[in-house]
């Protein structure tokens, strides 16, 4: 976003320095403020916002540029200052810089010198207003009762992220593609100290290996081809924040060991570059990999598994939430009403029914496409079977999974999961025809029948039958 820019402020005892200045900077349309004494650039401060302020060294009565340099970077510390002199020595540039000064130019400049130097700064305060704006925007975006669900996982999910929160622990976020990672690792940052800071998001899988190590740590000018500039890292656009590292399975083990070196004390070095750099940041990673699995094929670390996972979290995939998915369910149609300016007020029964049975190997995800597409296609005030998938190509997805207890059900409930799964999955492999789904589970179509009132699963009107059913009477 193209933002106004604050006006530059001169400070120079010579008139003709001042006006000179304004010329130069007037024609690349910096809008400016004159002024001949430190005393009153102080007061200029005090009333308006500057992008960046310009003195000289030495300037005539009252305090000296340095006196000045010293107090504007104290007082008004995210102010760059810049300073110019005629009696530039190595030292005195030294101990501008040090004072706080972004840089130090020697009288006479080329004018060329000058803007380059207001253009960091331009380009700079911009960076820090698209900053904010973005964490204005995450702040709105992530909060806790984003999070739907009334499952007891669900409400032991919102405890667990109530809790961590307000701490720096690193988290580790595992579960299957689609289950809301994203939304876990927002939330714990709009819900921590850091929520005024930065909140950066980096996909390992969607940045080539080549570049992601640049993308996350930065790189020096000449660093390698293509390199004209230096360039800060995502770590430090995060400093005093919190960086959210998505499919962190997926980054290269050369890349893994700066990372555990990183989260050892917060150090690093730029690609091409020597310093040791340090940043304050909170790191959230998360993976859909199974993570045990890939450090046994030595693709992932165990001693970074062992550093990210301070705190784990586990979002439950749909198929363990229970009567979640119909709540979800509503919560898209109103949203998707809204957005198509729709007037669609429910979900017929039988549309219930197969959104309660399907096994939902795309997770929240899979759901949310489901309802955009069924609000596309309804004409009636409810939701009708025919308006979603038939979830053939959908159930031959599903992840082939042992019987497990969830903590929280019974055995009879957990037994009657598992016959409501396989009755459901035989169904849509056999696309719901009652004769070759008795026929394939070796019952009888009364008892399956039977079966399925006593699970709350039943077919829509019109699919009851199915065209292979009416062939067999």
């Amino acid at each position: 976003m193209n933002w106004p820019l604050p006006p530059v402020l001169v400070v120079d005892d010579e008139k003709n320095m001042r006006l000179s200045l304004k010329s130069i900077l007037a024609g690349e349309g910096y809008e400016m403020r004159l002024v001949e004494s430190a005393e009153e650039a102080l007061a200029a401060m005090e009333k308006e916002e500057f992008l960046m302020v310009i003195t000289d060294a030495r300037l005539g009565s009252g305090m000296s540029g340095y006196q000045f340099l010293a107090t504007a970077c104290k007082r008004w510390p995210n102010t760059p200052v810049l300073m110019i002199t005629a009696y530039a020595t190595p030292k005195l540039a030294v101990e501008a810089i040090k004072a706080g000064a972004i840089d130090y130019l020697a009288k006479p400049f080329a004018p060329e010198e000058l803007l380059h130097a207001v253009a960091r700064c331009a380009e700079r305060h911009r960076l820090l207003q698209d900053n904010a704006a973005l964490r204005a925007s995450t702040t709105e975006l992530y909060q806790l009762d984003q999070i739907i669900g009334e499952s007891p996982k669900m409400h032991e999910l919102r405890q667990l992220i109530r809790s961590v929160a307000p701490t720096d622990a690193t988290v580790l976020i595992l579960g299957e593609s689609g289950t809301g990672k994203e939304l876990v690792a927002g939330a714990l940052h709009s819900m921590s100290q850091r929520r005024s800071n930065n909140y950066v998001r980096i996909n390992c899988a969607a940045i080539p290996e080549s570049l992601l190590e640049s993308e996350l740590f930065g790189h020096e000018k000449g660093s390698f081809t293509g390199a004209m500039r230096q360039k800060l890292g995502r770590v430090e656009e995060a400093h005093g924040g919190t960086i959210f590292l998505d499919e962190i399975g997926d980054m290269s083990r050369p890349l893994q060991a700066k990372l555990l070196r990183f989260l050892e004390d917060g150090t690093f070095t730029r690609v091409g570059g020597n310093d040791e750099l340090r940043v304050d940041v909170r790191l959230i990673a998360a993976t859909n990999r199974d993570i045990i699995e890939a450090i046994a094929e030595h693709n992932f670390r165990e001693d970074l598994f062992h550093r990210l996972n301070v705190v784990q979290f586990r979002p439950p995939p749909l198929r363990e939430r229970g009567d979640d998915v119909l709540l979800l369910a509503e919560n898209f149609l109103k949203h998707y009403n809204a957005t198509m300016n729709k007037h669609i007020h429910g979900f017929a029964a039988p549309s219930l029914n197969k959104l309660r049975s399907h096994h939902w190997p795309g997770n929240v995800r899979e759901l949310r496409n489901v309802i955009e597409r069924a609000v596309i296609l309804e004409t009636s005030p409810e939701v009708q079977p025919g308006s979603l998938p038939d979830f053939h190509l959908e159930g031959r997805l599903r992840k082939s999974e042992g019987v497990t207890m969830t903590g929280h059900d019974s055995l009879d409930e957990a037994m009657a999961n598992f016959e409501r799964q396989l009755i459901n999955t035989t169904l849509e492999q056999n696309r719901y025809n009652i004769s070759k789904t008795s026929e394939q589970l070796k019952i009888s179509r009364h008892a399956l029948r039977y079966r399925m009132q006593r699970l709350n699963l039943s077919l829509g009107p019109e699919e009851e039958g199915g065209p292979a059913e009416t062939k067999e009477g």
